[in-house]
C-alpha cells in the first residue's frame, strides 16, 4: 500500500478538526514534517474522487468535500492507490508441469481464491470505516487533539 494512504487518511482526520478552513497542501505536510509536493499529489488525487475540494488562490486549499461519515477508508485508498486488487493472479499454473493452457487459473487456483477472498474481507473492512469513526476513536482516546490540532495550524506561519 502506498505510504501516500496513511498521508491522505490522517489529513481528512485533521480537516475535521478545523472545518470551513482550507487548507494548503504547504500547511497539511508541515504537520507531520512531509514533503509538500507529494502530499499535495495525494491531497489532488482525493479531490479527483471527490473527497476533498481544492480552491485555488491565496486563501485556497483543501476542504472535505464530503461529511466524514460520508467518506471510508476503503474511498481513500481507491482514490490513491487505484480500484485494482491487491493480489494479481498470473496465472502461472499454466506453465508449470501438467499444467493446462485452456484453464483460467485465476478462477481455479486456490492460490487465486484465498488471495481474492483475503482482497475482499480487506476491502469489506475499509468500506466499514469512516473518517467519523476514526475521528470519534480519537477524540475518544485523546480528547485533547482536536483543540491541539486546531491550535496547531492557528500558530502555524503561513
Amino acid at each position: 500500500m502506498n505510504e501516500g494512504v496513511e498521508w491522505a487518511i490522517h489529513s481528512c482526520v485533521n480537516l475535521c478538526w478545523v472545518p470551513g478552513e482550507p487548507m494548503t497542501a504547504k500547511r497539511l505536510a508541515a504537520f507531520y514534517d512531509l514533503p509538500t509536493a507529494y502530499l499535495n499529489k495525494q491531497l489532488q488525487a482525493l479531490a479527483r474522487a471527490g473527497i476533498l475540494s481544492s480552491t485555488s488562490g491565496p486563501k485556497g486549499g483543501f476542504q472535505l468535500a464530503r461529511r466524514p461519515d460520508k467518506i471510508t477508508l476503503l474511498d481513500i485508498v481507491i482514490a490513491i492507490d487505484g480500484p485494482d486488487d491487491a493480489f494479481r493472479c498470473t496465472a502461472i499454473l499454466k506453465a508449470g508441469p501438467g499444467g493446462d493452457p485452456r484453464e483460467d487459473y485465476r478462477k481455479t487456483c486456490l492460490v487465486s481464491g484465498a488471495m481474492r477472498r483475503a482482497d475482499l474481507a480487506y476491502r469489506r473492512e475499509l468500506a466499514a470505516r469512516t473518517i467519523a469513526d476514526l475521528v470519534a476513536d480519537v477524540e475518544r482516546t485523546s480528547p485533547r487533539t482536536p483543540e491541539n490540532t486546531r491550535t496547531w495550524f492557528a500558530n502555524l506561519k503561513s
